[in-house]
């Protein structure tokens, strides 16, 4: 059995409509277990809680792969975990859509995700191994340069390109039920493509 932690981003209250809610459900439906919390002040995140949710809910079974897909901001959240060493021993990571450092700074309510990143320490990334994969969408509004200019190239990740994907959400893309991300988390060697 696997065990999956999905992570929500900015202003997520997992609603049923978005992408990472179906999953879950079709995760379940298939015997994994499945780790969907809801974040602690979503629409007015503090860092420092934000990691203690995600060790709290980033304990590794003994047996089995734990896979971590995180969207948007909590993207930033794996990321900002590993530069301090508190990120949960994971096989795999799926990063969707995170948004851009500048966009983050402009935010006063998630600004402090962005002080101090750390792109720089991307040989950190993948502690003992895990394999980390970068899906983005183009026309993303939260990062307009490119998820691969400002991560993928950068932190040296495994890119899937979603044409016209956006910010991959329920908003911009019309991501609810999304079957490749579903797929890539029963075969890792499946390549995340747009949901139509």
């Amino acid at each position: 059995m696997t065990t999956y932690l999905i992570l929500h981003g900015f202003q997520n209250h997992r609603p049923p409509g978005h992408w990472q809610y179906w999953l879950a459900g079709e995760l379940r439906e298939r015997g994994h277990e499945v780790r969907y919390p809801q974040l602690p002040e979503a629409d007015a995140p503090v860092l420092e809680h934000w990691l203690a949710a995600l060790e709290e809910h980033g304990k590794r079974e003994e047996d089995g792969e734990f896979v971590v897909i995180a969207h948007s901001l909590s993207v930033l959240l794996w990321l900002r975990a590993v530069a301090a060493g508190r990120a949960p021993e994971a096989d795999r990571v799926l990063l969707v859509a995170p948004p851009s450092p500048q966009v983050t700074a402009s935010i006063p309510e998630i600004a402090g995700f962005a002080d101090g990143l750390g792109l720089d320490q991307g040989r950190h990334l993948a502690p003992g191994g895990v394999r980390a994969r970068l899906v983005y969408g183009d026309g993303d509004p939260y990062c307009p340069e490119g998820a691969d200019v400002h991560y993928g190239v950068p932190l040296g990740l495994d890119p899937d390109h979603v044409p016209g994907g956006g910010h991959l959400n329920p908003e911009h893309g019309g991501y609810g039920p999304w079957p490749s991300v579903l797929e890539w988390c029963e075969n890792p060697a499946a390549r995340v493509t747009g949901n139509r």
